[in-house]
């Protein structure tokens, strides 16, 4: 396959027949590309963001089965729409996006809007966000840039774009008939064939379009940061304590976790490691001392229903390993 290069102001056909041919026929078979409901579109893009896609597809099925639409998860209560999204992380997402439901049906009548300039007066919906839903649930022809997209453009024509001009460029490429295939198409070019590290040219479906054929050096990434947590593990007649986080907390307001502890010489009885954003943490988990007068205690069942903190889920699905 060799075709021009696709610079800009020249006709990107040829580039758009080839990789909507490729994206067609060798796509992932993807829960949210059998449907162009809003609502489940729009579910999948908040699920994605910062999340990666094997952690997102049986989440998304469960979010679906007990908020099957937009009208059930604007009458569901926060915590239990947080304790459905629980091990997902980032939980300003899920508290958007049932913020914005309720904005959808009081407001707007349970009407989604239909334009990406829409979506985005809606709570936790951004640019890219609110280009993905329209352009694949109402073919609204806007172009998407993601971090896949970025990558795909840049080594497209040989050369980094900052801003405006990625949003620019990504919108000069863009297939009308089929913006929404599109974007996607894209984007999965980005996730499976042009990938960050040893990308895969030789398959690659426009690699007649592209001036780099190769990586185009990575950007420096920023170096992690590492931390210590320590908790304490109050058990029970298979119960433990667990205290609640406030609402107004700047990180996961009203989640549940154990109590934290400072750094301390007690044996651990459970270490760990955690990683969110840019931090690993290694957690420590010591046993509780004497009785604490804060907190609830609670079963593993109930456990299970709660708004748990992602680190507080994975040390109790050890605990009550180790105590079956």
């Amino acid at each position: 396959m060799s075709t021009p290069a696709t610079g800009p102001g020249s006709d990107p056909s040829e580039l758009q027949k080839f990789l909507l041919a490729w994206y067609r026929r060798y796509r992932r078979d993807l829960p949210w590309r059998h449907t162009r409901d809003p609502y489940a579109i729009w579910v999948s893009e908040i699920m994605l963001q910062q999340t990666r896609v094997a952690a997102v597809i049986d989440k998304y099925a469960q979010f679906l089965t007990r908020f099957p639409n937009v009208k059930s998860l604007s009458d569901a209560s926060l915590d239990d729409v947080l304790t459905v999204w629980s091990g997902l992380g980032y939980y300003r997402r899920a508290r958007a996006l049932h913020q914005a439901a309720q904005v959808v049906v009081h407001h707007l009548h349970g009407k989604f809007p239909e334009t990406a300039a829409g979506w985005r007066q809606l709570p936790g919906i951004g640019r890219y966000t609110s280009a993905a839903i329209a352009s694949i649930a109402f073919n609204e022809p806007i172009a998407v840039v993601d971090g896949n997209v970025e990558r795909v453009l840049e080594r497209l024509d040989g050369e980094r774009h900052e801003g405006e001009k990625l949003w620019e460029r990504a919108n000069e490429l863009l297939s009308h008939r089929a913006p929404g295939d599109w974007n996607q198409a894209m984007m999965e070019l980005g996730a499976t064939i042009c990938l960050p590290q040893n990308p895969q040219c030789l398959i690659c479906p426009i690699h007649g379009n592209c001036k780099t054929r190769g990586a185009l050096g990575s950007r420096p990434q920023p170096k992690r940061k590492r931390a210590e947590v320590w908790y304490a593990l109050y058990a029970r007649k298979h119960s433990v304590l667990l205290v609640q986080r406030p609402a107004d907390h700047s990180l996961m307001a009203g989640m549940w976790e154990l109590p934290s502890v400072v750094a301390n010489a007690a044996e651990p009885v459970h270490k760990l490691r955690h990683s969110i954003t840019d931090t690993d943490y290694a957690v420590f988990v010591v046993r509780g001392r004497g009785d604490s007068k804060h907190g609830k205690w609670v079963t593993q069942e109930e456990a299970h229903r709660m708004a748990l903190t992602g680190l507080t889920r994975k040390i109790l699905r050890k605990h009550f390993a180790r105590e079956a």
